[in-house]
């Protein structure tokens, strides 16, 4: 019987049994529904009764939702029918009368305190409703309460909706109208959620939920007779439906919780999320890869969804922020890979201590109620004790059990506060708004706008403390990367914006950043630091000293600084003349280094473009006279996605197309040129992951961001495009890296 099973569970999940079930009626499919998880969120709302479709047969997902129609979403989400009459002849809102459609919807949301009405003492039951407050609502739904959140609206709720899974598959823009659609999909979400206490909010229903069940078909006979009762891989049992609703098939083969009433029939059938969400401590943070302190890997990619400093945005844009230590909430596919990322874990520090002595943990254990099991990180680094220093910032972090130090500080002009000087809930410095902890607003109250202060910070960038700039009583390390239109992003995660005539001579650069007055930015190019010494790849060392487990490491490139790791750097050791900037930590290791763009310059690899010209040759006895013409061949190279440096006029023989690495010398030209070593006809099956390829019983290292280009489509495309496009490649080395890649058919 249980092979019999597996098949029939095989044969349903290759087919997805999206057929007319026998004997079924009322079978409903809506035709402008075509994404599957928008499909499996769709139905199983339909047989739940939160929502239905349009007498045309379409469910208009891009359509947007009023308050009234939502509050009959929620009503039927919490199995409530059986309460609205109760309701009915209640009158909470004037502008939700008895007589309107959806009073008991509205008076029942309402009196079990997940909706409320505006400030006019109405409820407005046709304005449309934002992804913030159906979020809002159904967090209430799930036990939040405002305390839990914090006091940013929407986005403070839209970064726990996030954490719990609410807002997976509907985005983080709480501000947007909400769909038909991105309603399905967030009480699917709800469906699938736990609740603040007491299990999961599927457990909260009256009823019996049967979880990790594989749903075999849902056109089984069920006790009435009709073929609409489910069926699971786990018995005999079928269960028949309790609406009287046929299921469309669109669940068949899916694993997932059967949700019954207090009669033992289907409410409906919850499918579980492509795959499970983990917190996890990073160890290093690539644009394809994190790796956590266990040494567990989870794939990503550059465009998957990150969730950040209260932002969503790709990957790309953000992992070279998160450093070692930092904690990650990962939501995982059913591959293992990362659909989406939640940098912070999803929960922002609500105390911090700051420290007064060096080497003192002294209120740590008042942040973690007592336990002194924590572990201990200071910028992302695994730390003891000894590492810390006079005006660092602790928090805890219970998702990790950690405390997480830091010693971001920030320098500048004391711009403005809200709502007051004396207990000032934000404040802000260098034009950006930094959220002032309640811990904090004591220590802040001794300064008023117009002041220099130096703020200190937690790691999610909220104020601790403050203290005066003057007289270096602590030193502010505000360090940025200026961007174009003034735009400067600090290392610690912060945009900044503001006048400063330095940014038109900076662009690209690494430098310090203050402020002595309102609305400008006073930047300086990082040089010097604490440090010297070569740097040793291998050994991790730079001089004397090792490098940290979080060493950030940045280096000139042709569009200006980028952020690069140890395995991206060829030279077994780089001397010290190529080291603009070294900084050590508190730990007497080596945490940022800038490097100079190289010996004799910007190093870019890529493929040779050329571009022949013609001048004309005169005579020597008459210069008037042209007697023919002298063709002018001048040389470029195209990488990445179509970025180009030259031509240059140049002396060496090469062809268009071929792979070289070529040393810049400043804008005007370069001083060598080297063809890389090619290896055709690699195949796949050579590549042991994204990273690593081995070719003739050698390993290569594959860069990140390798470039990859398509002969055929005459593009530049990324590694798994080009990787999925052939079945083998050209490789193009250098000192043991593949530097690019073509493919062909």
């Amino acid at each position: 019987m249980k092979r019999f099973l597996s098949f029939l569970l095989a044969a349903v999940m290759a087919s997805s049994l999206l057929v007319l079930p026998a004997g079924a009626a009322d079978v409903v499919r809506f035709s402008d529904v075509t994404d599957r998880n928008t499909i499996m969120a769709v139905e199983s709302l339909r047989l739940m009764g939160v929502l239905d479709g349009y007498s045309d047969n379409t469910f208009r997902p891009g359509a947007a939702l009023n308050r009234a129609q939502f509050c009959k979403m929620a009503v039927y989400a919490m199995n409530g029918e059986e309460e609205l009459g109760l309701y009915n002849t209640v009158t909470i809102f004037p502008d939700a009368k008895p007589s309107h459609w959806a009073s008991a919807y509205i008076n029942m949301a309402s009196r079990k305190g997940i909706i409320a009405g505006y400030p006019d003492g109405r409820f407005h039951p046709e304005r449309t409703v934002t992804v913030g407050q159906a979020v809002t609502i159904l967090l209430r739904m799930l036990g939040y309460e405002d305390k839990d959140i914090g006091g940013v609206w929407p986005a403070s709720y839209m970064a726990v909706g996030a954490t719990v899974g609410l807002t997976d598959g509907v985005g983080t823009n709480g501000n947007a109208t909400l769909t038909r659609g991105q309603a399905a999909q967030l009480f699917l979400n709800l469906l699938r959620a736990d609740m603040k206490e007491k299990g999961s909010y599927l457990s909260s229903l009256k009823g019996t939920v049967l979880e990790n069940q594989v749903l075999v078909t849902s056109s089984a006979t069920g006790p009435d007779g009709l073929e609409t009762a489910m069926k699971l891989a786990s018995g005999d049992t079928v269960y028949q439906m309790a609406s009287g609703k046929a299921s469309n098939g669109a669940l068949n083969g899916l694993r997932g919780t059967l949700v019954l009433n207090g009669s033992g029939r289907v409410i409906t059938f919850v499918p579980d999320a492509m795959g499970v969400q983990m917190t996890i401590t990073v160890a290093s943070a690539k644009a394809s890869q994190i790796v956590d302190v266990s040494g567990a890997a989870y794939t990503v990619t550059g465009k998957t969804q990150t969730y950040y400093n209260g932002e969503e945005k790709p990957w790309s844009e953000v992992f070279s922020w998160v450093s070692a230590g930092s904690t990650v909430t990962l939501y995982l596919n059913s591959a293992g890979g990362a659909d989406y990322i939640f940098v912070g874990g999803g929960s922002a520090a609500s105390s911090a201590v700051i420290v007064y002595n060096d080497g003192s943990t002294a209120g740590f254990a008042d942040l973690t109620g007592g336990s002194t099991n924590y572990k201990l990180y200071k910028n992302g680094a695994e730390v003891l004790a000894r590492d810390i220093r006079k005006y660092d910032v602790a928090t805890y972090a219970p998702a990790t059990n950690s405390i997480r130090v830091c010693d971001i500080r920030i320098s500048g002009f004391y711009e403005s506060c809200s709502p007051s000087p004396d207990a000032p809930e934000e404040i802000t410095v260098l034009g950006h708004a930094f959220p002032v902890l309640t811990t904090a607003r004591e220590s802040i109250s001794k300064f008023k706008p117009g002041d220099q202060l130096t703020l200190l910070l937690t790691e999610d960038n909220q104020v601790a403390g403050a203290v005066e700039a003057k007289g270096a009583v602590v030193t502010s390390n505000a360090i940025g990367i200026v961007r174009s239109g003034g735009r400067v992003d600090l290392l610690c995660g912060i945009t900044l914006t503001g006048g400063s005539e330095d940014g038109k001579d900076l662009e690209g650069q690494l430098v310090r950043v203050s402020s002595t007055y309102r609305g400008h930015l006073s930047l300086s190019r990082l040089s010097g630091g604490n440090a010297s010494g070569n740097l040793d790849v291998a050994e991790r060392t730079m001089g004397q000293r090792k490098l940290a487990d979080n060493v950030m490491i940045f280096q000139n490139g042709v569009d200006g600084v980028e952020a690069v790791s140890l395995s991206d750097l060829t030279d077994g050791i780089i001397p010290s003349g190529r080291i603009a900037y070294a900084r050590v930590n508190s730990a007497n290791k080596v945490d940022l280094i800038v490097l100079n763009s190289g010996v004799n310059g910007t190093v870019v690899y890529g493929r040779v473009f050329l571009e022949v010209s013609t001048k004309p040759v005169y005579d020597k006895n008459d210069p008037n006279k042209v007697i023919g013409e002298q063709e002018i061949q001048r040389l470029g190279v195209e990488y990445g996605n179509g970025q180009r440096v030259g031509p240059f006029t140049s002396p060496y023989d090469i062809n268009g197309g071929d792979y070289v690495a070529m040393t810049l010398r400043g804008t005007s030209g370069f001083s060598s040129l080297k063809k890389l070593d090619e290896t055709k006809n690699v195949p796949n099956s050579a590549w042991t992951s994204e990273n690593l390829v081995t070719v003739g019983g050698m390993t290569y290292r594959v860069p990140s961001d390798v470039h990859c280009y398509n002969g055929d489509m005459k593009m530049w495309v990324t590694l798994a495009e080009a990787h999925a496009y052939a079945e083998q490649c050209t490789i193009y080395t250098e000192g043991g890296y593949v530097r690019c890649i073509e493919v062909r058919r």
